[in-house]
């Protein structure tokens, strides 16, 4: 396991997945599809799919870590709400739980169901990451 000298980009992505992981088990239970996409995610991130297993099934051993900047929070409430729509069902718990999240990571209060809203909908019409990002981003600046 990662132990004691885990540096800072570990204990980030661990605290992302754990975010994920929460918001999976919004709507009661994490379903085969979220949990391939929080494995995706944390693959992408290096870590083995056995990994982000055993992070997902002891959550209480992770502290959130919070992102340094901007672009790294959007990157993270992305993930989120990508993994909301991952099962075709978008439940209010889950709206509810990505736009406290949005909150958490530091996003303005006056913009965060904004925010959720424009990811949702740029992913729903299949719209590139970069072009949602720099659409947020702006916002976000404002």
């Amino acid at each position: 396991m990662f132990g004691f000298f885990e540096n800072e980009q570990t204990r980030k992505v661990k605290s992302h997945i754990m975010n994920l992981a929460a918001l999976a088990k919004a709507d009661g239970h994490i379903d085969e599809r979220e949990m391939n996409f929080i494995v995706a995610v944390g693959r992408k991130n290096g870590m083995r799919s056995g990994e982000v297993r055993s992070i997902v099934g002891n959550a209480s051993n992770v502290h959130m870590v919070l992102p340094d900047n901007d672009s790294e929070r959007f990157d993270q409430i992305f993930d989120l709400v990508d993994m909301m729509l991952a099962d075709g069902i978008v439940d209010d718990t889950e709206m509810s739980f990505c736009v406290d999240m949005a909150q958490k990571l530091g996003f303005r209060q006056d913009v965060v169901s904004v925010l959720v809203l424009k990811i949702s909908q740029g992913v729903k019409d299949g719209l590139p990451r970069d072009h949602i990002k720099a659409d947020a981003l702006g916002l976000v600046k404002n």
